[in-house]
């Protein structure tokens, strides 16, 4: 999807990734970006949070992360705003997200990492269409799957 980019937050567009909001009943499988920003802080040396943007407003939010003990990257906290969901977003944020990881960025690994649960169909039937596959781990409620670029 063209005009989809990503942009790394900052001080100048952090307060319109708190204000993006879930569509009721999304909240169990994704946290607020609120609490993805401070995992964002936490994690610094190896994380890049990005606003997802249509032109110039943003849609949702995706975290990329790198696991120097697992030496993969991973992607956290992927969300569309409950206004823009159902646009194809979110695979433009992912295969932008893919990109960035290409460029290595934090480590020399081409292995991706996320977790789902299969009850968020949407979300699932999106990264298995990108080529994610199931690793045979579980976090919670959520499968890990595994795509390599």
């Amino acid at each position: 999807m063209s005009g989809v980019s990503l942009r790394q937050i900052d001080e100048g567009n952090f307060l319109d990734c708190f204000a993006l909001k879930l569509a009721e009943g999304q909240e169990r499988f994704v946290s607020s970006p609120v609490r993805s920003l401070a995992q964002a802080y936490v994690y610094r040396r190896c994380c890049t949070p990005f606003g997802v943007y249509a032109g110039e407003t943003m849609v949702g939010y995706v975290m990329v992360i790198y696991d120097s003990d697992e030496n993969t990257y991973n992607l956290w906290h992927l969300m569309i705003d409950r206004r823009f969901q159902g646009r194809g977003y979110g695979r433009a944020a992912v295969e932008r997200a893919l990109d960035y990881i290409r460029t290595k960025p934090f480590g020399d690994s081409g292995r991706v990492l996320l977790t789902c649960s299969p009850e968020n169909r949407n979300a699932w039937k999106l990264y298995l269409d990108l080529g994610f596959a199931e690793t045979g781990r579980r976090d919670e409620d959520e499968i890990e799957l595994a795509l390599e670029l």
